[in-house]
């Protein structure tokens, strides 16, 4: 395994991220992972290197942080040896859901937060929490707010290290500098949908965590199954697959492109397509942890080898051609004027 550090933090993480997403069994068609099954995937991750494990209490609303936790608990090493990140922000309970009741039960409200942060710890069975993520941009809640008492969950040693997940990159900096300015914890780590299926992020969101120094973690690496090799041109929904019934998070259509290039270079290689693509991510600048989650022991295993696979510069090119984003004002502009050869008007 490899290690990088969290941002510009001194924490160091496993470069691939156990995401247990898919414990429990109450969120979407995802969650599908019972105890049993838990302890054997997190015990294998574990001892194949992985010490960063991240997960949300949205997740089958706090089966996936009790299971998680009692996984852990079950591998009897010291709390130290591993990182665990849970996540804050999304409806707790099908009233919250709704909208129709439990109203404060949701959000990013300093009351939604500590008490959402308490019942965390209480679920993971740790007295802390190595890094606490924002889930998602909350309207109805100021950011001042939000950032007072995630900063007041650092100062009381309930949380090691904040991070950001699902916002915009002018939130981002806002925060930045909100923080900077009010002397508080800031975010370390941005947790993103990224994938050679899905490339938003390069526009605005990883030149700027480039820039301010965050980690980035990608979520869905594989775009929700689709960069495993079942998907195809001419089998668009495959019987059985996740993305037949919860077609989520969105691929860019050139996606069919890229999965005929990770078939040939998967093929020279003798591995298999998902390592292919999460050996891409692992290549890109500024990602930190990739997040890999299983419904199977086989998928976690697979998925763990990509660790090893190596690309070359003109594999890594071929790959990133067929779903290149094409630039938007004014970031074409900015590249313009830093080219001196577009100032070069003489015949």
């Amino acid at each position: 395994m490899q290690y990088s550090n969290l941002g510009k933090t001194g924490l160091k993480v496993s470069r691939l991220c156990f995401g247990a997403m898919t414990f429990g069994f109450n969120f979407r068609n995802i969650g599908a992972v019972g105890q049993e099954d838990a302890n054997k995937m997190v015990r294998y991750a574990y001892e194949n290197g992985i010490n960063f494990f991240d997960t949300a209490d949205v997740y089958s609303y706090g089966q996936s942080e009790e299971i998680t936790g009692n996984a852990l608990k079950q591998l009897d090493i010291p709390r130290e040896k591993y990182v665990i990140a849970t996540k804050v922000r999304s409806p707790l309970s099908e009233e919250a859901m709704s909208g129709k009741g439990d109203v404060n039960n949701v959000g990013l409200s300093r009351k939604h937060i500590i008490e959402a942060c308490n019942n965390s710890l209480k679920r993971l069975k740790v007295d802390y929490i190595d890094l606490y993520q924002v889930h998602g941009w909350d309207l109805s809640s100021p950011i001042e707010e939000a950032l007072d008492a995630l900063d007041s969950l650092v100062k009381q040693g309930k949380v090691l290290y904040l991070g950001v997940s699902n916002w915009t990159a002018r939130h981002i900096m806002k925060a930045l500098y909100l923080a900077k300015a009010n002397n508080y914890h800031t975010f370390v780590s941005l947790q993103a949908y990224y994938s050679l299926a899905g490339r938003d992020l390069e526009h605005e969101l990883l030149p700027l965590c480039n820039e301010e120094g965050l980690g980035v973690l990608p979520w869905s690496p594989l775009s929700g199954g689709f960069l495993t090799g079942k998907y195809t041109k001419d089998n668009t929904k495959p019987k059985g697959a996740r993305r037949s019934e919860f077609n989520f998070p969105p691929i860019d259509e050139r996606g069919y492109d890229t999965i005929e290039v990770l078939k040939k270079i998967s093929a020279q290689k003798n591995v298999s397509i998902p390592q292919i693509a999460l050996s891409w991510l692992l290549h890109q600048k500024g990602v930190t942890s990739v997040i890999i989650g299983a419904n199977k022991m086989p998928q976690l295993e697979d998925n763990i080898k990509s660790i090893n696979v190596e690309l070359t510069n003109e594999e890594i090119e071929e790959l990133s051609k067929t779903t290149a984003p094409n630039k938007l004002y004014p970031q074409w502009m900015v590249e313009w004027q830093n080219n001196r050869a577009s100032f070069n008007f003489s015949s």
